[in-house]
This record gives structure tokens, C-alpha cells and sequence, in this order.
């Protein structure tokens, strides 16, 4: 993997957009859910086939992780990206047969090629640009949101692909779309040599991580109880936002045809709704909830967070049927939803050690794979009984129940794990890691 094989390391930029506008595809499934439910399939059914991506996309990508610069990223991304398009072209050439070809299609290959996918773009980019990584970060995550924005309207208002070509001509065509996309992104993911760094300062450090006080192996991590209350916060906190996400084209085009628009107004208000407002704010909320850490700390951030979506959740019923409410709700969604991934990696650095939070971090974000597949299955059994509020009022349930496991987490020490620890001597640890906070703030 030497430098030699990226000519210009703005080409690695080019590739990453490139391919981050193919993974953003994750969250256009609801743009195809009318059409579902029009030849016959559940809202159940179509939460499903949501559910089972986000597992197989999270399940894959904790494996690519561990084995990104053996398997070599470039080859990776090729693997990810023809991966992608295979589910997605044979759930459209079998799409007839009605379920299960749409169900292993879409939801078990593709989310396969997404987990691919997904860490090589910021992996390779951070190490050819450490002296812009908040750059780097940023563009990424933008364009994440593009490939949902991209991915709805093409399929919908901009492209007509769904009016004019049918559902499974436009599941083959994204399929050829975006295994050429990433293949050509593909063509510059390689590791820049490690005596590389960046022409105009070689000595320039970036800004490190937040320091974790001690290093946890993950079988240390794992006997904490830290690590199940970040678990179950983020499964609580991701989870009540991707059932957002798997509703948020049918139970606003519900409500906004129960208010009086017709079936085309309400599809087209809800798809630009979950399109522009939630897939924008998603990728800016990923990049402002990182800031926002930084200076809260993310705790602190992660409970301003996951309550604030809790709010958002409460008056979501109020809001769907309104084309501006419906908006600024899609819109909030997707902010504290990108919040997630800005948030829970480094307050897992924070609480179990920068120097591991490459291994650990993979287990943790199992959570995201756990709420992916519960919520949405959830949301769809409760869309099929005529619930649709209901389910956005568990959301918020699940939010403020994140924001409270995540209200007692404290620093663990390595001295503690291995010890027996009772409800008392948990609650005391709270008690003294918060008067020691205190003391630092007061006496710096």
C-alpha cells in the first residue's frame, strides 16, 4: 500500500464521496415502501426487510473493521460495492416473486456490501489527510446524507424512476449504479504509506482523542457495567431513530392524506420530508453533535441528546400531518439521530481508553445492529394494527429510558473489575465519580 498508487490525495476525497453517496442508500428504503404495500406486502413486511439490512450491515461491518488493512481497503470497497448492487439488482429481478428475493436481496447481501463499505472511506481518508481530519470527517458525513437525499429523490420527485420504470427496473438500475460508483471510488482507497505525512507540515499532530484514564481489553470491558449502559443507550437511542426512519414515508403520507392532501401530495411532501430535511440534518447533525461533545462532554451531550428526541417523539403525531411541522420534525429527527455516530465512539474512548477503542468500539456498536432490528419490526407490527402514533410515543419512551442508563454512567477502574458489585457499591461509585467531577470543575 504504498503512496505512489494515489497520484493526488484529493482523488482519495473524490473516492470517498463517491462511495459514501452509495452507503447513504442505507436510509432511501422507505422511498420503496408504497409501492410494496400496493402489490400487496405488510407494513410489517417492509419494516422487516429494514430491520434485517441494518443487522447484516452491522453484524458485516464490526468484521471489516478487524480485518480493513488485511483484506486491503481498495479491494474491500470492491467487494462492498458489487456486493450492494447484487442484492439490490436480483431483489429487482425477482421482485416478482414477491418476499424473500427482495428480503435476502436488499436486506442480507446488500446490507453485507454496505457493512463493506462503510469503513473504508473514512478509515483511508483520516490517514491521508491527519492534518484536516475534521475536514475529512465532515465531507464524509455530508455526503452520507446526500446518498439518502440522492437515493429518495432520484427514485421519486427529480428522477421519476418509480413512475416511469416500475419498482424492480429501479431496485436493478440503483444495483448497476452503485457497484459502478463505488468500483470507481474504489480506485483510490489505498493506504498512504506510514512514512507519509502531508507535504505542507510533516510534523503537524492532529488533535488526539479523548484520553480514557485506563485501557480496557474487551473481555475487561465487557465485565463492567458501563459497557451494558452505553450498550442499551445507544440500542434505545438508535434504535427508536431508525423506526423513525423505516416510517417515515408511510405514516406521514397517513396523516397528511387524513388532513386533506391527496395520495401524490402526501407522497411527494413525505418524500421530501425524509429526503431533504431528515437526510441533510442527519449528516450536519453527525458533524455539530461532535462539536457539541467536545464541549459538554459526552455524557452530558448524549442526555441533551437522546431527550431531545424524546421531545421530538412526543409531538411527532401532532406534527405529521402538517407539510411544515412534518418538516421541522424530519428535520430534528435527523439531527439527533446523526448524533449517535458523533457521540457514542468517543464516549467509548473516553470511558474504556483511546489505545483500545479500535476493538472495543466494533462491540459496542452491535447496539446500533440490536435497536435496527428490534424498532423497525416494532414499528411495523404497530403500523398493521393502525398504531402509527403509538409507535413514535415508544420512541420517545425508549429515548428518555436511554437518557436515564446513560445519566449513572461513571468512569470504570480496572482495579474494579474482577470485584462482586452490589446495587450499594454501584450507587456509591455514581456518588464519589460525580463528587470528583465536581471537584474538578470547582477546583481546576
Amino acid at each position: 500500500m504504498s503512496q505512489e498508487k494515489v497520484s493526488n490525495r484529493w482523488f482519495v476525497v473524490l473516492g470517498a464521496v463517491l462511495i459514501q453517496l452509495c452507503l447513504g442508500a442505507i436510509y432511501s428504503w422507505s422511498i420503496f415502501t408504497p409501492n410494496l404495500l400496493a402489490s400487496g406486502w405488510s407494513k410489517l413486511d417492509t419494516q422487516i426487510v429494514f430491520a434485517v439490512t441494518l443487522a447484516s450491515f452491522t453484524i458485516v461491518m464490526s468484521l471489516s473493521n478487524k480485518y480493513l488493512l488485511i483484506v486491503r481497503p481498495h479491494r474491500l470497497a470492491r467487494i462492498g460495492g458489487l456486493t450492494l448492487g447484487l442484492g439490490y439488482f436480483l431483489a429487482g429481478l425477482l421482485q416478482g416473486f414477491g418476499f424473500w428475493p427482495v428480503l435476502i436481496g436488499v436486506g442480507i447481501i446488500g446490507g453485507a456490501g454496505l457493512g463493506m463499505g462503510y469503513c473504508v472511506p473514512i478509515t483511508v481518508g483520516m490517514r491521508w489527510f491527519p492534518d484536516h481530519k475534521n475536514l475529512i470527517t465532515g465531507i464524509a458525513v455530508l455526503f452520507f446524507g446526500m446518498g439518502a437525499l440522492v437515493g429518495v429523490e432520484m427514485a421519486g420527485d427529480w428522477g421519476g424512476l418509480l413512475h416511469r420504470w416500475g419498482l424492480a427496473n429501479t431496485l436493478m438500475l440503483y444495483g448497476v449504479a452503485f457497484s459502478a460508483l463505488m468500483l470507481v471510488g474504489s480506485l483510490w482507497m489505498h493506504m498512504p504509506s506510514n512514512l507519509w505525512s502531508p507535504p505542507d507540515d510533516p510534523t503537524r499532530s492532529s488533535s488526539p482523542m479523548p484520553l480514557g484514564h485506563e485501557d480496557f481489553s474487551i473481555v475487561e470491558m465487557l465485565h463492567t457495567p458501563q459497557f451494558y449502559l452505553i450498550f442499551l443507550t445507544f440500542t434505545l437511542s438508535a434504535g427508536a431513530g431508525l423506526m423513525a426512519i423505516g416510517l417515515m414515508q408511510l405514516y406521514p403520507m397517513e396523516a397528511l392524506q387524513r388532513s386533506g392532501y391527496t395520495a401524490a401530495q402526501a407522497s411527494s411532501i413525505a418524500a421530501t420530508a425524509q429526503a431533504v430535511f431528515f437526510g441533510l440534518a442527519n449528516g450536519i447533525g453527525r458533524i455539530a453533535w461532535r462539536l457539541i461533545g467536545e464541549w459538554l462532554g459526552r455524557k452530558r451531550a448524549i442526555l441533551l441528546m437522546t431527550c431531545a428526541q424524546g421531545t421530538v417523539f412526543f409531538a411527532f403525531s401532532s406534527m405529521a400531518g402538517k407539510e411544515n411541522m412534518l418538516y421541522l420534525g424530519a428535520l430534528l429527527i435527523g439531527f439527533n439521530f446523526g448524533g449517535n455516530f458523533a457521540l457514542f465512539p468517543t464516549l467509548t474512548a473516553d470511558e474504556f481508553g483511546k489505545n483500545t477503542v479500535g476493538k472495543n468500539y466494533p462491540l459496542v456498536f452491535l447496539a446500533f445492529g440490536v435497536g435496527g432490528l428490534l424498532f423497525p419490526i416494532l414499528g411495523g407490527i404497530l403500523g398493521d394494527m393502525g398504531l402509527f402514533p403509538f409507535a413514535f410515543i415508544l420512541g420517545a419512551l425508549s429515548c428518555i429510558l436511554g437518557a436515564g442508563c446513560c445519566a449513572i454512567i461513571f468512569p470504570p477502574h480496572l482495579e474494579d473489575v474482577h470485584k462482586p458489585l452490589s446495587v450499594h457499591g454501584f450507587l456509591q461509585q455514581i456518588h464519589i465519580a460525580d463528587h470528583a467531577t465536581d471537584l474538578k470543575k470547582n477546583h481546576p
